[in-house]
């Protein structure tokens, strides 16, 4: 049986769309409906076929679904929940993507008082954006976390995970709160770190003559490869995150000064253990099935 017949995913960007693609894909019978704020994207999502329906307002979207995803900007939610909290059916479960729970919780619950809320947090994505970036197997082998209230219903909570398998993704529960300091560490810092180094780099060009782009090296490259996601999506969630990326900022910069005096004191042994350490969590991750073994990060060079 299927976890919900009448699904509305609001914010048809990538992950939208791809949830779009995955949930026709692999739960075909579901009526599936769209919506997104931005009318040249409705006007997309109509032109690719995205859904059975792509509602012109938030409220016709959701006025008959047991599901409603939010797929927003995490400082969206808000205001995306209240747009169509009059039209809400009783029974329905909301829902979201956002890589920030805590903040994005209590966002949905200020819009939507007495909703069965059940946040979610798809951990995968790419430097795409737009309805045209989705595929339907985005999500598959990738995890899921879920950070429902202490209160929340659990069969709510089980009908969202169902509702992400069904899609191929590997389901998590979780305290919101830890959540968010896991994904400051895991994938906030990482891109904070990548648009601070592609910043540096494009500041150096005039100084090199352009020779930073024009040479750049694998390790560069994939760093412009994080540091090309959407603007909008990052600004929000380093501030809607905030305190726990400061926190996880503070530890890389005591780690990046020590990183500092090893190589200006010449201690080698200290280098050699780091990079050993750091070689093996690579590994670890690949062991995983969280990434690819292929060489070269997989990349083609026919």
């Amino acid at each position: 049986m299927l976890p919900f017949a009448r699904v509305t995913v609001v914010g048809l960007g990538l992950i939208g769309s791809s949830i779009a693609r995955a949930v026709r894909a692999s739960m075909p019978t579901v009526r599936l409906t769209g919506y997104d704020a931005d009318a040249e994207v409705r006007e997309t999502a109509r032109r690719i076929d995205l859904a059975d329906d792509i509602a012109d307002s938030a409220g016709a979207a959701v006025i008959d679904a047991d599901l409603v995803i939010l797929c927003v900007p995490v400082g969206a939610m808000g205001t995306a929940a209240a747009s169509f909290a009059e039209e809400l059916p009783a029974e329905a479960i909301v829902s979201d993507v956002g890589s920030c729970k805590a903040s994005v919780a209590a966002a949905l619950t200020e819009a939507l008082p007495g909703a069965t809320i059940v946040p979610a947090h798809p951990v995968a994505g790419t430097e795409q954006s737009g309805p045209e970036a989705g595929f339907a197997t985005l999500f598959r082998h990738r995890w899921c976390i879920l950070t429902p209230a202490a209160d929340t219903d659990p069969l709510a909570t089980e009908r969202v995970a169902e509702f992400w398998r069904r899609l191929g993704a590997d389901v998590e529960t979780m305290d919101a709160e830890h959540h968010d300091r896991v994904l400051a560490i895991t994938s906030h810092l990482p891109h904070l770190i990548a648009y601070t180094i592609v910043g540096t780099a494009s500041d150096l060009e005039e100084v090199t003559k352009g020779e930073v782009i024009k040479y750049s090296a694998g390790g560069f490259r994939d760093f412009t490869r994080i540091a090309a996601s959407d603007p909008t999506m990052w600004r929000d969630v380093f501030l809607t995150n905030r305190e726990a990326v400061l926190e996880m900022l503070q530890r890389f910069s005591e780690d990046l000064s020590a990183l500092q005096r090893a190589i200006r004191w010449g201690k080698g042994d200290e280098l050699f253990d780091l990079f050993t350490r750091t070689r093996a969590v690579r590994r670890s991750i690949v062991e995983q099935g969280q990434d690819d073994a292929a060489a070269d990060f997989g990349r083609s060079h026919e």
